[in-house]
């Protein structure tokens, strides 16, 4: 994975696991996943699975 395909795909995760954090929180209401606890801890998982293919990409590209 070169270029830009690990930033993007890091950003998309770190977005989704905010966006799941606070519908797991009650912030964001209409959707089956407010006031879940499951979507309240597996949403800093993949937002920090997402910094971290953010940092390897931004690495990777910096090596160039």
């Amino acid at each position: 994975m070169k270029g830009w395909l690990p930033l993007a795909l890091g950003l998309l995760a770190v977005v989704a696991g905010a966006l799941w954090t606070v519908q797991g929180l009650g912030y964001v209401e209409g959707s089956v996943m407010t006031d879940q606890r499951i979507w309240a801890a597996l949403g800093p998982l993949v937002a920090l699975v997402g910094l971290v293919v953010l940092w390897s990409g931004l690495r990777t590209r910096r090596r160039r």
